[in-house]
């Protein structure tokens, strides 16, 4: 009996800036090969799928969430790429392109997502 050595598999909604964050920083580091990517669109059926697969193991649903050892979910992109920068050997900072989009449109994301939640806070009820 052969042993198949485990594979992470992380969860990534279509869209979402943070599993574009955990995704680029995989394909920068040369590590895209060495998990499997279930990736889905907001209000499919493989959401709702994959939703209630991790509500039954009782972690928070979020996106990304990453299988990174078997049978333990991390639903935190920074922890999510710091297991991979440790198993690259690299520091995320240094990489040129991830370290643009975090300094660029991930940090204008974060500023829009804010924003609009302050503008949707103040809004009155009805």
């Amino acid at each position: 009996m052969t042993d198949t050595p485990f594979k992470p598999v992380i969860y990534l909604m279509a869209g979402c800036p943070f599993c574009f964050k955990v995704r680029l920083f995989l394909l920068e580091t040369g590590q895209l090969d060495h998990v499997t990517l279930r990736e889905f669109v907001q209000g499919t059926k493989e959401q709702k799928a994959i939703g209630s697969l991790l509500a039954r193991t009782g972690t928070r649903v979020a996106y990304p969430t990453a299988e990174l050892t078997p049978g333990v979910l991390t639903a935190e992109s920074d922890a999510i790429v710091a297991h991979f920068a440790t198993r690259a050997g690299v520091a995320a900072d240094t990489l040129p392109t991830y370290a643009s989009y975090l300094a660029g449109v991930f940090e204008s994301l974060q500023l829009l997502y804010r924003e609009n939640m302050e503008l949707k806070r103040r809004q009155p009820a009805g």
